[in-house]
């Protein structure tokens, strides 16, 4: 655990890769110092830093300057015996090495989901400028983090079971940026912008969810060094949901309680963020989370599978599947026919894995939705908030491009471009968000949008002084 970069790999034993995640730690900080939260870098933040894999005290908490952070290399403890759970190979020893047929396969399925990491702090960089509370400051820095830990949990892996060109794209994560037009993340919805903490809330609320799915199947990987790693980035990751959906429920609960001044009024008369608008944001940042599970029909799907690479969500779990080799049976899906209307397709099943997962995902969702629904009914409001169709606005998939409504209809083009405004967020829309976020920063001093939590971080009160500034308020 000494050293420069804390770690339960027995780092110290192997000095090549030592020396080379060594050399990686200056421009890793280099990049942070440049990419990360912006005018906050030496202020002291209450975080959570990872110092163990035990269920018992595997953090610990201070206030820390971001760039002193202890990012690390932890690796849940190695399951003796332990076998492959699905696809070709099921029952055979998992492997600590790479096999040269999966090399490259392997290596992008690691790559996407580590860009995935700085993508994120970059597109949250300068949202601490407008945080509601220090409370809310925090949990944004938190985030950001552990998102940078994330990073250095797959370069690790691409260092050590890579070679050089597992080196070669450690360097590529520090060089491409989020929105970047010549450098972008490599997934679309990394290279959003996040101006407003409602997009904050929405991603963390959806984004990451679709962030616990990948992880969640990768965790059932034959590849055991990758299981291991994002099974403890899971224990880290549930945090970032729980950030997304508290926050999205104390907007509710202030909006609510906002209108109780105004009731025939405009929400935005009393500086409400209305419900409208918080459901725009839903629709926008759920759908473009459908997008990253990829087609339906998907032959990478298939192999990723079929090779033991990727699983479906609690493959492992007893009871959740009866068929772990998946060589037969089907998934239906409507696809639009070009006369109109649909027909069904059946997709084998092994192709289908993208969708199985997504469905998984899709489930969750709806769970979060009943609990804001719950709020709002507990708040006494009428509105209630949806997911949209899974045909809405999409970019990916069966349903790329096409010009269906949020409840699945498909509509003329020009229908479509009408009515948009009344589903997805318009300029005015997010010029009045952004017009609410006013910076708090007084211990329990909460922005006027937005209500205070029930309780506070780590057993603290709501009102802790969660950030020290070093510099005069």
């Amino acid at each position: 655990m000494s050293g420069k970069i804390p770690n339960n790999v027995d780092l110290s034993s192997d000095r090549k890769l030592q020396r080379a995640l060594e050399s990686w730690l200056p421009k890793y900080l280099d990049w942070w110092k440049e990419m990360g939260p912006e005018g906050f870098q030496e202020d002291q933040i209450y975080l959570r830093t990872a110092v163990s894999v035990e269920t018992d005290g595997w953090a610990h908490f201070d206030h820390v300057k971001m760039p002193e952070y202890r990012w690390g290399i932890f690796l849940t403890p190695n399951e003796k015996e332990r076998t492959i759970g699905f696809g070709d190979d099921m029952g055979k020893p998992v492997w600590n090495e790479v096999p040269g047929d999966v090399r490259k396969e392997l290596r992008r399925l690691i790559v996407t989901q580590a860009d995935t990491e700085p993508a994120s702090v970059e597109q949250q960089r300068l949202l601490g400028q407008t945080a509601p509370s220090l409370y809310d400051m925090r949990n944004l820095f938190q985030v950001n983090v552990e998102e940078g830990r994330h990073l250095w949990a797959m370069v690790y892996l691409l260092m050590q079971y890579f070679g050089r060109d597992g080196r070669e794209e450690a360097e590529d994560l520090l060089l491409r940026r989020s929105g970047n037009e010549d450098s972008p993340r490599i997934l679309e919805t990394f290279n959003q912008p996040i101006e407003d903490w409602l997009s904050f809330f929405c991603f963390t609320t959806f984004t990451d969810r679709d962030g616990k799915y990948q992880l969640g199947a990768l965790a059932e990987s034959a590849f055991d060094p990758l299981a291991r790693s994002t099974r403890f980035m899971l224990t880290e990751e549930a945090h970032h949901l729980f950030v997304g959906e508290k926050g999205i429920a104390r907007v509710i609960r202030r909006t609510a309680d906002l209108m109780k001044n105004a009731p025939e009024g405009d929400p935005r008369e009393v500086g409400a963020i209305p419900l409208q608008i918080v459901q725009k944001w839903v629709n926008f940042w759920y759908t473009s989370s459908l997008d990253l599970f990829g087609s339906e029909d998907s032959s990478n799907s298939a192999t990723f599978f079929a090779s033991g690479l990727k699983g479906r969500w609690a493959e492992g779990k007893e009871g959740v599947y009866d068929d772990h080799k998946a060589l037969e049976g089907t998934y239906r899906v409507e696809v639009p026919k070009e006369e109109g209307g649909f027909e069904d397709r059946d997709i084998p099943l092994r192709r289908a894995m993208n969708l199985v997962l997504r469905d998984s995902y899709v489930d969750d969702c709806k769970k979060v939705m009943q609990r804001w629904n719950r709020e709002l009914e507990k708040s006494g409001l009428s509105e209630r908030l949806y997911l949209p169709s899974d045909r809405f606005a999409r970019s990916q998939g069966l349903y790329a491009g096409m010009p269906f409504d949020p409840q699945g209809n498909l509509l003329k083009r020009d229908e479509f471009e009408a009515k948009k405004a009344q589903w997805l967020p318009t300029p005015e829309d997010r010029e009045y968000v952004k017009s609410c976020m006013v910076q708090c920063k007084e211990p329990g001093e909460y922005a006027n949008w937005i209500a205070p939590p029930k309780k506070g971080i780590n057993g603290q009160a709501v009102d802790f002084e969660y950030v020290k500034f070093t510099r005069p308020n």
